[in-house]
């Protein structure tokens, strides 16, 4: 695809692109439920702030409110065996590494002690601040059962909530990106502290667990003020749900801003008491065609997107929190926003009041050969680039697949977007000093 895309006029543009969907990219945008300058965070891209830590324990896991890190490590794992012992074993030692590594220790003592492992810490970390690491763990369904097995007599445990994804409309899903027993996301701001921490924890799991697929991920450094860019270069976090936000309006009727963490991020009480202070995430790894997104027109981009690409502005405005106006109409009678524009039809308003939070990072893997599924139809080298999309929310039936299950067929960002892989988890509540994670399950 080269020039200007295939429609030729907004009222094409409104009719056409959703015959053609991939795959739908629900809008991803950093947490900015904090300002990150209130946990000594720089805000300049030279680094200072790097020795601060974020809590370990607490009642609800770090990295989810916490305000977003530059970098993040990724990592799903497969459970080996049935030995429910072991796997208590695994995670009680996992708290103990979590709770040293995020307070910018190694992830065992250096003292000459002995430990379960060849060496204490793998060492490339040592002498490096604590980057504000957090460690986010959640248990995938392999957890409570597996090939018809109940492996660790879990199956009744399992909440209902931890449903077992829909196929999407245009899913590429591989499947060795996909899935997973348990998960762990570490994020910080530098990536090699991040990196680290998944690695002690890899070891650490010795024969218990292996490693499934993992995904590096980064943010923009913008200054605290400002919202950060996605690599389709448009403003990524405007409209998230915990932070502050604009009001939108569709017939007549204002949205509700902002929404508490009680109603979008934890889960709810009629789930089972173990996830009490617990959340769902739902991980998307989503590839982005940018070489045909360079070559369409900016105007065309930004009623793919539905907001204006240099300010962040709802179509039509100027300021970027200016309401989202599904109401307003061109001179031609047509909505301003367009009827397939992602930011319509990702609105809680149009979704039964569905909300995420969403805490997505850019990723970059290089390039690779592919050949394309639109127009030109090209074969060849292409970047492997795109957006490791993460969100949290009290019910992904509610949450994201509410959402996304539309987008999947109507978003207009399809004909740029592929999801190759991802997961959904249920992350336990926080931990407290002296429990290990997720130990109300296992009591």
């Amino acid at each position: 695809m080269t020039g200007r895309c295939p429609f030729a006029s907004r009222r094409g543009f409104l009719g056409g692109a959703a015959g053609g969907a991939l795959a739908a990219l629900a809008r991803a945008t950093p947490a900015r439920a904090e300002d990150p300058a209130a946990h000594g965070i720089s805000t300049d891209g030279q680094g200072q702030g790097r020795a601060v830590v974020e809590p370990f324990h607490g009642p609800h896991q770090a990295g989810i409110l916490t305000a977003q890190q530059n970098h993040t490590y990724f990592a799903a794992f497969d459970l080996v065996g049935e030995d429910r012992a072991a796997v208590e074993a695994m995670l009680r030692r996992w708290t103990e590494i979590a709770a040293r590594l995020t307070r910018g220790e190694a992830a065992a003592s250096l003292d000459g002690i002995k430990t379960d492992v060849a060496a204490p810490d793998s060492g490339e970390a040592l002498g490096m601040a604590a980057a504000r690491l957090t460690l986010t763990f959640g248990f995938g369904a392999g957890l409570f059962g597996k090939d018809g097995k109940d492996r660790f007599g879990l199956a009744a445990r399992r909440p209902a909530a931890l449903v077992d994804m829909p196929e999407f409309n245009g899913d590429q899903l591989e499947e060795a990106r996909t899935g997973g027993d348990l998960s762990v996301q570490a994020c910080a701001d530098d990536p090699q502290v991040a990196f680290h921490a998944v690695r002690q924890l890899a070891r650490a799991a010795g024969d218990t667990a292996r490693l499934r697929w993992t995904q590096t991920g980064f943010s923009a450094n913008y200054a605290a003020e400002d919202t950060p860019r996605n690599l389709m270069g448009f403003k990524d976090g405007t409209q998230n749900p915990i932070a502050e936000r604009p009001r939108s309006h569709v017939d007549g009727v204002t949205l509700p801003n902002p929404l508490s963490p009680d109603k979008v991020v934890w889960a709810s009480a009629d789930g089972p008491a173990w996830m009490a202070g617990g959340t769902y995430l739902v991980a998307r790894r989503i590839r982005m065609a940018i070489e045909h997104w360079d070559n369409t027109d900016v105007e065309f981009q930004e009623l793919t997107i539905g907001r204006h690409k240099y300010s962040g502005a709802p179509l039509g405005e100027i300021d970027e929190f200016a309401p989202l106006d599904f109401d307003k109409l061109d001179a031609e009678g047509m909505p301003v926003i367009p009827d397939n524009a992602h930011v319509r039809l990702a609105a809680s308003v149009f979704n039964d009041g569905a909300e995420i939070l969403r805490r997505a990072y850019s990723y970059n893997d290089g390039t690779n050969v592919i050949a394309e599924r639109w127009p030109p139809w090209r074969q060849g080298l292409e970047y492997d680039v795109g957006l490791m999309f993460f969100c949290y929310q009290s019910d992904p039936r509610t949450g994201f697949i509410k959402i996304f299950e539309p987008m999947s067929k109507l978003d207009a960002l399809n004909q740029y977007t592929t999801h190759t892989g991802g997961g959904l988890f249920a992350c336990p509540p926080g931990i407290r000093p002296g429990e290990f994670i997720g130990q109300a399950l296992f009591a």
